[in-house]
This record gives structure tokens, C-alpha cells and sequence, in this order.
């Protein structure tokens, strides 16, 4: 018996969420049905045996996106040549290089010689394949069709890659500056301008505020280097922690959000995934409901996910797909319009997909503009650090210069 949660409505219409003990999905469905609720999400919890067992250590690797997109690949020709799954999944586990993903597919295929059905089984890991790749599984499995769930899920990661990549190319280089000038600035302030800090002091000269400043932070950096590093490294992991929580998680999202350029080419990659995880969510046939649940974890951000489960607390109270999406106040008027024009139709999900193409478009197109836009900013900040440095060790310098060219 496994430990399921739910959200449901009851009689009167009130959301009620919690846990129950069932023997599967459907026993758990039906309990619901009997006390007068109507299911809107069952989800399988999975047991703390098996997270001690799967749990990644601090140097296990992680499944990552590159092995779900090769899974799922491997997957759609195998289903699709008519081998069993479960026999399938075995040659997997023995090929896979990852040993914590070899493990979950043997523990999936465990689950499946005992009985369990296809979706249940990926739903004890929904933490590493997601709830929208279990959603979309169990439509496939209910109408036939599980290869074409399969080749769903490769189309959409594969796609949600290449999103991923392009933001990360984006960040590379403003990175890669920002770390070579905090490099350049921590040589010169332990190396450097100590060379300088014995001719000043016996120069006997008055130093100008600068100058003093950037003595007693090199004159600090040198000797309490070690205590920096600590410093900083503590820093980096207490970040982390915080990071790690979901009121940081969701303060953390939504700064980055409001950064100045780079902050809309993350809004609009996030809304790529989105709206293609939600375009390949209905055209699998996953109610909207359920849908934008699943999507909303997958979307990466988790201040774009309390919108997106906003929505689907408003489609849940009978209001459109539309009207939920522009309270969210994250979509341009472009898009609510395609939005419209797809619940009009009845082609949601096509139009969903024309969305996602529509950001991915907009994507690509900011991330080739936005090096043209920080370059001049990183100029300037570096122009002003050096500056700084200049005035600094330079203009004692130049007194020392005039009052020796005096004697």
C-alpha cells in the first residue's frame, strides 16, 4: 500500500488537499469518489525507503536533462519496435552510465514486474522525470499510445535544451567579465599597491582620501586573505541554503526577473517553456487542469509558477484559460489574443505551440542583441574600477613627482 496525494473538491465545492493510503491510483480515486470528493490531482508519494535508497550522496552524479532526453528517445524506438517495457528498461539500466538513473529504471521495472502500471511506476521518481512527464505517460498509457508519449516528451525536452542553452550562452560572457575583473582587482589589491604602501610611507605626504582607502583594504586583503577566502566561501554556501528554501527560492526568482535586460530574456525563456510544456501537455490530452500543474513545476521559476498555479486555481472556478492569463499580468497582449483565438476554436493546444515558437523566436533575437547592450555597460564599470585604481596610486605618485622635480 503506498501514500498518494491529492487535491479535491468536495460536495460544496471547497478545495480540500491531503494523503491517503491506497493500493494504486485508481483504489485511491475511489476512495475520494466515496466520501462525496471529486479528484483533481493524485499524485503518489514516494517512500522514504526509497529516497535513502536513490538519494544522490554529495558526489553521486544527477540525472540530468541530457539523460531523460536519451531516455525518452530510446524509449519511443523500443516501444515503438513492440519491445516490452520492462525488458526494455532493463537494457537501459545496464547501459546507462549514470548509476543513480540506472538505479531508478531498475527500481521502475521492479515495479512493474509487481504489477504496478506504467505511469504509477514513474510516478514514485516524479522528483527526477517531473509531474508533466508522468502526466503525459499515463494519458499514453490509458489510450494506447505509449510511444507517442514517449516521442512527446523527447520533442519537448529536446526543445526545452535548446531554450536552456541559448540563456546560459547569454550569461557566459557578462560572467566570464565580471569574474576576470574581480580577479585582475584582487591581484592588484594584494600584489600591487603594497609595492606602493612603502614609498608613500615614507614620502610623509598627506594621501588623499582614495589613496587610504585603498591601503587599508590591500593592507586588510593581504594579511587576512585566508579569512576572505572563508568569508566568501561561507557566503557562496549560505546563498545556497537560502536558495534552497522556498521563500529564497521565490525571492530569487523573481529578482532575477526584475534585472534590466537580462531579466526579460529570462521572463520570455521562461515562458517558452511554459507555454510549450503546456501546448504538449494538451495535445497529449492531459485535462488543463492537471496540465497546469505539471507545466508549472517545469517552467524553472517559481515566481512564474505561483502565477501559473493561479491560473489553474482560477480555470478551476470556471473562468477561461484567457481571463486567468491576463490577471497573471506576464504575457503580452500578442499572446493573449493567440490564447483567444484558441479557446474560440477549440485548438488550444496548437495555438500553445505557436506561443512557445513565438518566445523562442523572441529569445534567440535578445540573447543575439544582448552583448551589444552589456558590453558598453561592462566598459563603463570597468572604466570607473580603474579610475578609481588610477586616481588612487597615481595621483600620489605625481605629488611625490612634483616635489622631487622642486629639490
Amino acid at each position: 500500500m503506498s501514500t498518494y496525494r491529492y487535491r479535491a473538491r468536495d460536495a460544496s465545492g471547497a478545495l480540500r488537499e491531503g494523503t491517503l493510503q491506497a493500493d494504486s491510483e485508481q483504489a485511491a480515486a475511489a476512495q475520494l469518489l466515496d466520501s462525496g470528493a471529486s479528484p483533481l490531482e493524485i499524485v503518489e508519494q514516494a517512500t522514504q525507503a526509497g529516497k535513502g535508497r536513490l538519494g544522490a550522496s554529495l558526489f553521486e552524479r544527477k540525472v540530468q536533462l541530457d539523460d531523460l532526453i536519451l531516455f525518452s528517445r530510446q524509449m519511443y524506438s523500443i516501444t515503438k519496435a513492440g519491445v516490452p517495457i520492462i525488458q526494455g528498461l532493463a537494457r537501459l539500466a545496464d547501459s546507462t552510465p549514470n548509476p543513480r538513473f540506472a538505479a531508478i529504471l531498475r527500481e521502475i521495472s521492479r515495479d512493474l514486474e509487481g504489477g504496478r502500471d506504467i505511469s504509477g511506476a514513474f510516478a514514485r521518481h516524479a522528483d527526477v522525470f517531473g509531474t508533466l512527464y508522468v502526466s503525459i505517460l499515463r494519458v499514453g498509457e490509458m489510450t494506447g499510445q505509449i510511444e507517442t508519449a514517449f516521442q512527446s516528451m523527447y520533442d519537448y525536452l529536446s526543445r526545452d535544451k535548446v531554450v536552456i542553452d541559448r540563456v546560459k550562452a547569454a550569461m557566459r560572457y557578462p560572467m566570464f567579465v565580471i569574474i576576470a575583473i574581480c580577479a585582475a582587482i584582487g591581484i592588484i589589491t594584494v600584489k600591487v599597491i603594497p609595492a606602493f604602501a612603502g614609498v608613500f610611507a615614507s614620502s610623509h605626504l598627506e594621501l588623499p582620501l582614495a589613496t587610504r582607502a585603498i591601503l587599508a583594504i590591500s593592507d586588510f586583503a593581504s594579511h587576512y586573505w585566508s579569512l576572505l577566502l572563508v568569508a566568501i566561501s561561507l557566503g557562496i554556501l549560505a546563498f545556497n541554503r537560502w536558495t534552497a528554501t522556498e521563500s529564497g527560492r521565490l525571492t530569487w526568482d523573481r529578482f532575477k526577473l526584475r534585472i534590466p535586460k537580462i531579466g526579460d530574456v529570462l521572463l520570455r525563456a521562461t515562458l517558452a517553456r511554459f507555454t510549450r510544456a503546456l501546448g504538449v501537455a494538451l495535445t497529449a490530452g492531459v485535462p488543463i487542469t492537471q496540465a497546469l500543474a505539471g507545466v508549472a513545476r517545469a517552467c524553472g521559476n517559481m515566481h512564474i509558477a505561483e502565477k501559473i498555479l493561479a491560473m489553474r486555481t482560477g480555470v478551476e472556478r470556471g473562468d477561461s484559460l484567457l481571463r486567468t492569463a491576463a490577471g497573471a499580468q506576464v504575457f503580452t497582449p500578442v499572446v493573449l489574443q493567440m490564447m483567444a483565438v484558441g479557446e474560440e476554436t477549440g485548438q488550444l493546444d496548437t495555438m500553445m505551440l505557436e506561443v512557445a515558437d513565438f518566445y523562442d523566436r523572441e529569445v534567440e533575437y535578445d540573447i543575439a542583441n544582448l552583448s551589444a547592450i552589456i558590453e558598453p555597460v561592462l566598459t563603463v564599470v570597468v572604466g570607473i574600477m580603474v579610475l578609481v585604481l588610477a586616481l588612487g596610486v597615481f595621483l600620489p605618485m605625481w605629488e611625490l613627482t612634483q616635489l622631487a622635480s622642486q629639490r
